[in-house]
């Protein structure tokens, strides 16, 4: 069965990166303008820089709304929001991403489990990622979750002998569930 666009969210828009007036988008009586070659030629009407602009090849682009008055450049626009587009594309893939990483212990579990989840936790923290470290209880053991919060601090404690954690969200209790979030120090 098919799914409407509309009812699973629409089209996605691409994004727009860069937000930057051009040519008779400017609203500025006056602006400062800056030729192509980086020189400042001073303050003038908006009509004689987008002639001046014009006349030389190049589009007159707003880079500076804050400014009074606004600072424009001469520009090929296209190429310039080609290259904003990939500076801030560049910053996105070296920005450091943090994941939350899940580790299920349980109450019955054995020492060896134990141990391998403690083996996992580890790798996680090495690698810079946070963990969210989670008991299930069923039946009879709802009754106690006192034994959880204990499992969970022994987990705890074993991980702290190698790395210098800080604790996102202390351990809690919610309905048949007790969790803890802790990261690694830097």
């Amino acid at each position: 069965m098919r799914i409407h666009h509309r009812r699973r969210g629409g089209y996605q828009k691409k994004e727009e990166l860069v937000n930057y007036l051009v040519n008779d988008q400017i609203k500025s009586v006056e602006v400062s303008v800056i030729d192509e070659n980086g020189e400042f030629l001073g303050p003038m009407t908006t009509e004689k820089a987008l002639a001046t602009a014009q006349g030389r090849g190049f589009d007159l682009v707003e880079v500076s709304p804050k400014a009074n008055p606004p600072v424009c450049k001469f520009l090929d626009y296209g190429q310039f929001k080609y290259h904003k587009e990939k500076e801030i594309k560049a910053q996105k893939a070296h920005a450091k991403k943090v994941d939350v990483k899940g580790i299920r212990l349980s109450v019955k579990m054995g020492q060896g489990d134990f141990d391998t989840r403690i083996n996992q936790g580890k790798g996680f923290l090495a690698d810079g990622h946070k963990l969210n470290i989670e008991i299930r209880l069923r039946g009879r053991e709802k009754e106690h979750g006192d034994i959880a919060r204990k499992r969970i601090q022994e987990y705890l404690d074993q991980l702290t002998k190698e790395y210098q954690l800080f604790i996102e969200q202390p351990i809690t209790r919610a309905g048949g569930n007790v969790t803890a979030i802790v990261g690694r120090k830097t």
